[in-house]
């Protein structure tokens, strides 16, 4: 049974991860190699070998002696733009100041900052060009009880040129983009659930394979330009989500909105 109690073969836990992080579009210039995954999960090569079979069988790998394991190319995912343009959208007051509250309240560690040229995943999220540059933030945010959340943020670099490591060190980034001269306007936001690859598990102090609430957030200022795109893996035994819901509509067709958004850690 795997260390981290969960039901699952070893070579499973491997092919979820290694699947989240293709459809991320993380190996781009390809997989590493079977001795690096072996290093990097700590399994036998059969193990690894068994996870890329499952990767192949869904069509998302291509592997070829001499040319090593590609990704077999998709197109992108659409993020942050709903189809019927206004009711897709968050009120960001009561969001906003959540977020920058648990910023103020929390501690965080700058693991890297570097200016990096857009992928196709960013640069649709941001509506650039593919190779524009932004600026990559990655941190772990901490509470007294340890670390809570890791985060990646893509800034366009005309914004991020403004701040670096240290303020990033400093205060939340909404803030710094704010302070950048930004009018935040609005923000849309996806909740699901991924699992802790090995970099991640290290920074968060958990199992590699488990469970994480996964937060993707894109930030537009107020002439509907995107400014953040956000990724953040936070630990749901320190983390947890609420919104409260009020019907609103005729009596025949009342629907659910948010009222009020919220975020607990511990």
């Amino acid at each position: 049974m795997p260390s981290n109690n969960l039901p699952l073969p070893k070579y499973h836990q491997i092919y979820l991860v290694l699947r989240e992080q293709l459809q991320e579009g993380r190996f781009a210039d390809g997989l590493p190699g079977e001795f690096a995954l072996m290093q990097q999960f700590s399994v036998a090569r059969v193990t690894v070998r068994r996870a890329l079979e499952l990767l192949e069988g869904e069509g998302m790998i291509s592997r070829e002696p001499g040319r090593g394991t590609r990704p077999v190319l998709s197109a992108p995912p659409s993020e942050g733009v709903g189809a019927d343009g206004e009711s897709s959208r968050a009120h960001l007051t009561g969001l906003l100041e959540n977020l920058v509250s648990m910023g103020l309240r929390t501690s965080v560690k700058v693991l890297d900052v570097e200016t990096v040229t857009a992928s196709r995943a960013v640069a649709g999220a941001l509506q650039i060009a593919v190779g524009d540059s932004v600026q990559k933030a990655v941190r772990v945010r901490s509470t007294k009880e340890g670390p809570l959340s890791h985060i990646t943020t893509y800034v366009p670099a005309y914004i991020a040129r403004q701040f670096g490591r240290r303020e990033l060190a400093r205060k939340p980034i909404l803030v710094l983009l704010e302070e950048s001269g930004v009018k935040v306007g609005r923000a849309h936001q996806t909740i699901s659930a991924k699992l802790a690859d090995a970099v991640v598990a290290r920074h968060l102090d958990i199992s590699v394979g488990s469970a994480l609430l996964a937060v993707r957030r894109l930030i537009y200022d107020d002439q509907e330009r995107p400014v953040q795109w956000l990724h953040g893996l936070y630990r749901p035994d320190r983390y947890e989500y609420e919104m409260q819901l009020s019907r609103v509509g005729s009596i025949d067709a009342k629907v659910w909105v948010s009222k009020e958004l919220s975020a607990q850690f511990h």
